[in-house]
């Protein structure tokens, strides 16, 4: 499938915005979200993986509720970093066992939550166990639960984005406390998953077929170890997300199906297809049962009985890869300064919604266009470079630096591309801005999918 929308695909929607009265005066900073490349991508990320992988879309990518409604009815489940973005899931529709929660700081009032509401839960660390297993004496509860381990792999090509280092905030590391891992699988029947990230943009396919490669041998041998003592095996696999996107129409990003090719070689029980399966639409198997008396979870793992194969749940947790393509943002020009050497376009945009692209301008680049009032797409290009910058009162709030333009007059359109998640999740308030109308496409139909905030809504923010 294509990366990015096509400039003109853009023009035309855009175009289409205009000519329906979507842009208005006060609209100087408009963003939209095309779902019909949205649904592509995720009938595209579903075709590459077995039928019954739970995908859990990274609601921090993009939370806007009319997304997570869209997402769900293609049949998705959702990936959640805390008990407010579960209450978003919720909200919009998908069931307690079509939530995976995430989180490397959870209280004893979030596992409790998590633990009656019946999600399933990623563990952060070994004290979180301990947590979980007292909370589980007085709990009755259909969660299923995990732990993140790093596979300590190393680090990608942008440090902040980065998990799976010697060193990292998130998860226990495999090899530096692999004697602790082990006993808390023995320790603790009710943990049957295992959750890794290695990384977000930045890190190479190779690196996420390592990290898993890691966490699947360490598993199979927690496994033999479990199954040799009658104990359910360790069944759900949660491989994170991570795979890097394009930015640019010139980039050749990974291709999905070619990685899930590398971790079947990787890690091929995964994918075997001769287990037998827990099928549905979330972790909740149809008709299975534990045989454990303190199995508290959701889906039973379970194991072949003639073979030994375990049935494995496989989980992905795709944000960036399927959200950031399929939307835009396009800002009005306000002003044009032309100095000797150089232009700068002012928008009405900046650090408010780009906040990694403002601080780290290095790893976090976007590709730009050019549209007149009419929303026509501009050619050419002008003899000064341009830089782009935003309204906020910091001399960091600028978006590029010395990129080539078509020439740029007050009143044109500057689009950003590829602003489809990690935009709007990062709302800051500094400057107490408006945030921007957000706009919907479908099958040729526009829906308000967020208004432009009222002046009274915002100052409510601060009461």
């Amino acid at each position: 499938m294509i990366e990015n929308i096509p400039r003109n695909t853009i023009s035309a929607i855009f175009s289409q915005a205009l000519h329906e009265g979507l842009i208005r005066e006060e609209d100087t900073a408009v963003l939209f979200h095309d779902f019909n490349y949205l649904a592509s991508r995720i009938a595209y990320l579903k075709s590459c993986f077995p039928s019954d992988t739970l995908h859990g879309l990274a609601i921090k990518s993009n939370p806007l509720l009319r997304i997570l409604e869209f997402t769900r009815t293609m049949g998705t489940c959702v990936e959640a970093a805390t008990v407010g973005e579960v209450t978003l899931a919720m909200r919009t529709g998908y069931s307690p066992n079509q939530v995976i929660f995430d989180s490397p700081v959870k209280t004893e009032a979030d596992l409790r939550f998590a633990l009656e509401l019946g999600v399933h839960m990623n563990c952060d660390n070994l004290t979180e166990l301990n947590r979980v297993d007292s909370l589980l004496k007085n709990i009755t509860s259909n969660s299923t639960i995990g732990i993140r381990i790093n596979p300590q792999i190393g680090v990608g090509a942008i440090l902040e984005s980065s998990v799976a280092g010697k060193y990292s905030k998130f998860g226990v590391p495999v090899n530096t406390m692999r004697r602790e891992l082990e006993d808390a699988f023995a320790n603790y029947p009710w943990l049957t998953g295992v959750h890794l990230h290695v990384g977000s943009q930045g890190c190479a396919m190779e690196m996420l077929v390592n990290g898993v490669g890691v966490l699947y041998d360490f598993v199979c041998e927690v496994n033999q170890k479990r199954t040799a003592k009658g104990e359910q095996p360790v069944a759900i696999f949660d491989i994170g997300g991570g795979l890097p996107i394009s930015y640019s129409y010139q980039q050749r990003p990974p291709r999905m199906e070619d990685y899930v090719a590398a971790l079947r070689e990787r890690a091929p029980g995964l994918f075997d297809s001769s287990g037998h399966r827990a099928q549905g639409t979330g972790l909740r198997a149809q008709g299975s049962e534990s045989s454990s008396p303190r199995h508290h979870g959701t889906m039973a793992p379970r194991q072949n009985g003639e073979t030994g194969e375990v049935s494995w749940r496989l989980i992905t947790e795709f944000g960036r890869w399927v959200f950031v393509n399929s939307g835009f943002t396009v800002s009005r020009v306000e002003y044009v300064k032309r100095d000797p050497g150089i232009n700068t376009a002012m928008i009405h945009v900046g650090a408010d919604l780009f906040v990694r692209e403002c601080l780290n301008p290095t790893d976090w680049k976007h590709e730009y266009s050019i549209l007149d009032s009419q929303g026509k797409l501009k050619k050419g290009l002008d003899d000064q470079p341009y830089n782009i910058a935003g309204p906020l009162c910091f001399a960091g709030d600028i978006l590029a630096k010395g990129i080539p333009l078509p020439k740029v007059e007050e009143g044109d359109w500057l689009v950003i591309h590829d602003t489809g998640g990690y935009t709007f999740s990062m709302w800051s308030r500094y400057n107490s801005r408006q945030t921007p109308r957000i706009l919907g496409w479908f099958e040729g139909t526009f829906s308000v999918l967020k208004e432009r905030e009222s002046l009274e809504d915002l100052v409510g923010f601060w009461e």
